[in-house]
């Protein structure tokens, strides 16, 4: 049985037991792991990494999985890749049969994000197998047990960002744009902000902090010029976003939201949703999406172009900011995700530890995981590729415009 939430206490007391002992006797020892035959007796290859995706059609988990699966091949490491669909029982499932077939490294992006009961799970049938283990970009802890897991196991590391760190860009980027753009933004001229909000996912960290801090901090911005608080459109919201249901971070969700919210307010009505937050690039694009059935973010010339804000800095998105008709993305980076995991599992190869040769790679330093590494976010700025695609003006083109110029 996996520890319930009722023994996580007695958890961090042992974590912090070992890491007193871990201090007194130095580093530890490393044994050089051999080539190894699956639990059926089936041969394989020397070596083999197992990766697992909580759901494929994840957008910005798609760009993952395209630099890791770029970075694996150029290292010419064999690997296995399996999709849960969104379901934690596949996701067991699945690291059971990889181990069976004789994985030499797991690679997972666990399904039940921020629960350590679940990453127990998968930790205990790797630590059986006597194999290391590497979770990636879904947080496998909750907040206040932090170490529960990474404090506890040697074999297992995490690569993530720091959950706060995309809500407080996003609501810095927010309150920066609205004062310099609030009577442009203010369409109905009553001298608040309206907005719309969009969650991915219910009890994902990420979600939860971009939820949070996106509106908490645009509002201190908003304060510091002595301008009010966003208003969320709906007064009667109590939750004050929409979520998406499937928890999924979907462009269609949103899309059908928007559409009938729009519906409702509007112009015409006099209440008109004057801004769009969403936890990500594909939700922000379905809110452009049903905009631009309605007439907005079109960006054409007399195109009324409502604010929105999203994260990942996805191909999409990158492209709709510097064509104009989205206002701003946070970048998370996804191949330093993928080539941080590939190192990982490089090490893994060698018979080292999971982290050998890696101090250059920011840890968490809030709780002191040192065996979790934060990928930090940043303000996405167009630069002139994104611009060139997004407009359809080829560099070649502007230089042989500004040589026609010159001859003039």
């Amino acid at each position: 049985m996996g520890f319930g939430r009722s023994n996580y206490a007695i958890r961090a007391l042992v974590v912090a037991g070992l890491t007193v002992v871990a201090t007194m006797l130095g580093a530890c020892s490393q044994t050089t792991r051999q080539a190894r035959t699956g639990t059926d007796g089936s041969e394989g290859p020397s070596f083999t990494a197992a990766v697992f995706y909580y759901d494929y059609d994840d957008v910005y988990i798609s760009s993952v999985r395209n630099g890791l699966t770029g970075d694996l091949a150029s290292q010419r490491i064999p690997y296995q890749e399996y999709d849960a669909d969104h379901d934690q029982m596949t996701q067991n499932a699945q690291v059971d049969k990889a181990i069976s077939n004789g994985a030499d490294v797991l690679v997972v992006n666990i399904v039940n994000s921020g629960s350590a009961e679940k990453a127990d799970v998968i930790c205990r049938k790797a630590e059986h197998a006597g194999i290391p283990l590497i979770f990636f970009n879904r947080p496998i802890e909750e907040d206040g047990y932090e170490g529960v897991i990474l404090d506890y196991y040697d074999n297992v590391a995490f690569v993530g960002t720091d959950s706060a760190e995309a809500g407080h860009l996003q609501g810095q980027m927010i309150g920066e744009y609205l004062t310099a753009h609030y009577d442009e933004v203010d369409l109905n001229g009553d001298g608040r902000i309206s907005y719309a909000l969009f969650k991915g996912e219910a009890a994902n960290a990420e979600a939860i902090y971009r939820t949070k801090y996106s509106v908490e901090d645009a509002n201190a911005v908003l304060a510091s010029e002595g301008l009010p608080d966003l208003v969320y459109f709906d007064s009667s919201s109590v939750d004050k976003f929409q979520l998406d249901l499937t928890g999924s971070w979907t462009r269609e969700a949103v899309e059908d939201y928007m559409m009938t919210d729009l519906m409702h307010y509007n112009e015409e009505n006099g209440n008109m949703i004057e801004l769009v937050i969403a936890n990500s690039d594909a939700m922000a694009e379905g809110a452009i999406s049903a905009l631009q059935a309605f007439g907005y973010n079109l960006g054409t010339t007399g195109s009324t172009t409502i604010p929105v804000f999203g994260v990942d800095a996805s191909e999409a998105g990158r492209q709709h900011v510097a064509s104009g008709i989205m206002t701003g993305t946070v970048a998370q980076d996804a191949q330093a995700m993928a080539d941080c995991i590939c190192q990982m599992v490089q090490n893994a190869e060698d018979g080292q530890d999971l982290l050998h040769d890696m101090d250059s790679y920011p840890r968490d330093t809030e709780f002191d995981r040192e065996r979790m590494v934060v990928l930090p976010y940043s303000i996405y700025v167009p630069d002139a590729t994104d611009v060139s695609e997004a407009t359809g003006v080829s560099e070649a083109t502007d230089a042989t415009e500004a040589s026609e110029a010159t001859d003039a």
